[in-house]
């Protein structure tokens, strides 16, 4: 509540800042005798001892008076939207909206949004020379892109630049507003599920050299950008991890994801697949662009679960619709390539993988089907100190006669647990757990 607070102060004085700057934009434009005229002439407020997040990021990126006036135009439409219903004025002559207002009207909502060409009617008028200047805030290289802070959208290819809607991200809006740091989820602008586990790494059984190949992961989240500016590979290694799991499905190579973004204390999210892909031309790059957006500056690991169905082989065909499929390939490669954070791809058969990916991953693991000793672990680990256990089940046997996935495995203690519950016992016995794999055997095609 202290944040809000301190960030509702803030707001209201940078708010009645922006009020003077656009009232005297409009006295100056349209010439009114007697107005101000120079918008430089309203100082912005002092944020020098201001306690609050608003305050901090406009310190932290040394914010001047160009960068504060853009970032207050793209805020208002979320807290104080009637301010720009200046810019609604119609003109007479044509009984429309002027052009160089710019500014676009939203689907349900009635004021204005800003667009770019907002910003640089208010900051230059028709000033050409400072135009250009100001259009220098919307370049990649700007704080506003380079740390994802404001987005731009276009409505339609070849329309000018600056008829692109300017967009707050979601967790800079919240940090500025309640105070709060935002962590996306699920929509349709970003299909993405941040997943966690309660699982620690005990809970993880794993060969010793799949064990091994997964620490390299681990020490390049810990740090691996400092160990490549020790060892003066930073400007030859390309940034960010990139890596392939692949072996049988309920081998671990979820889990593992997940731990390994645990360790580190970071976020981990899951791309849904089936929200990217697009049948539409444009379409999937678009979707894939929306998740490598918000993640570019978060330090995330991005999780592709059946990465073959988006990252598979291109095909030599010369319809458009092979093309279109080899383009969007092309696209994911580089996004992937740019990425400074860990992308993990996953996939039960590596073969399905397209080979221009697979050069260009730092490792590629297998995680095998757990062996006898490997499945033992982890039915003590499901039954630690044999806990609800009747006293028929040998774990040895069952770890030695059945193969089976650490997933599988956990399909079959469910099984077998609520058979007995339902059945009114407090253990489970070893016809529950093989009448289980009976289940998943079948399942796979497989006979007990």
């Amino acid at each position: 509540m202290d944040a809000l607070a301190a960030n509702a102060r803030s707001l209201e004085r940078e708010i009645a800042w922006f009020n003077e700057v656009l009232t005297t934009r409009f006295h100056a434009y349209f010439m009114h005798e007697g107005g101000p005229h120079d918008i430089h002439q309203h100082l912005p407020p002092d944020v020098a001892d201001d306690p609050s997040p608003y305050a901090a990021s406009i310190r932290q990126y040394k914010m001047g008076f160009d960068e504060r006036l853009v970032l207050m135009l793209t805020l208002l439409p979320h807290v104080r939207p009637q301010a720009l219903d200046l810019l609604l004025t119609a003109n007479k002559n044509t009984e429309r909206s002027y052009t160089e207002f710019g500014g676009w009207k939203g689907k349900q909502h009635a004021g204005l949004m800003p667009t770019c060409e907002t910003a640089v009617f208010i900051l230059a008028g028709d000033d050409l020379a400072r135009r250009f200047a100001v259009q220098q805030l919307f370049d990649t290289e700007h704080f506003f892109a380079s740390a994802a802070m404001l987005r731009l959208e276009q409505r339609a290819e070849g329309e000018p630049v600056l008829s692109a809607a300017l967009n707050v991200a979601s967790e800079f809006l919240d940090r500025w507003t309640s105070g709060q740091e935002h962590k996306p989820d699920y929509n349709a602008g970003f299909p993405a599920k941040r997943i966690t586990t309660q699982l620690d790494w005990s809970d993880l059984v794993l060969a010793p050299e799949v064990l091994e190949e997964v620490e390299h992961i681990n020490i390049w989240l810990q740090g691996g950008a400092a160990v490549m500016q020790r060892w003066h590979l930073d400007k030859n290694v390309k940034p960010g991890y990139r890596t392939l799991f692949y072996g049988p499905p309920g081998t671990g190579k979820t889990l593992t994801a997940t731990l390994l973004g645990k360790a580190a204390q970071v976020d981990v999210y899951r791309i849904d697949l089936s929200k990217i892909v697009s049948k539409y031309i444009g379409e999937t790059e678009k979707n894939m662009a929306n998740v490598f957006d918000q993640a570019q500056n978060k330090n995330w690991v991005l999780f592709f679960d059946e990465a073959d169905a988006l990252f598979g082989k291109r095909t030599e065909g010369s319809s458009a619709n092979d093309r279109h499929a080899n383009q969007e390939v092309a696209y994911l490669l580089q996004r992937i390539e740019d990425f400074p954070g860990v992308v993990i791809l996953a996939t039960n058969l590596k073969s399905n993988i397209d080979e221009a990916f697979a050069r260009r991953f730092q490792s590629a693991i297998y995680f095998p089907l757990p062996d006898a000793l490997q499945r033992l672990r982890l039915w003590q680990n499901v039954f630690p100190q044999r806990r609800h256990l009747a006293a028929d089940v040998q774990l040895e046997e069952l770890a030695e006669d059945n193969v089976l996935s650490g997933g599988a495995l956990l399909n079959v203690v469910r099984y077998a647990a609520m058979r007995a519950e339902r059945q009114g016992r407090s253990t489970v016995s070893k016809d529950d757990l093989l009448r289980g794999i009976k289940k998943e055997f079948i399942k796979e095609g497989r006979t007990i």
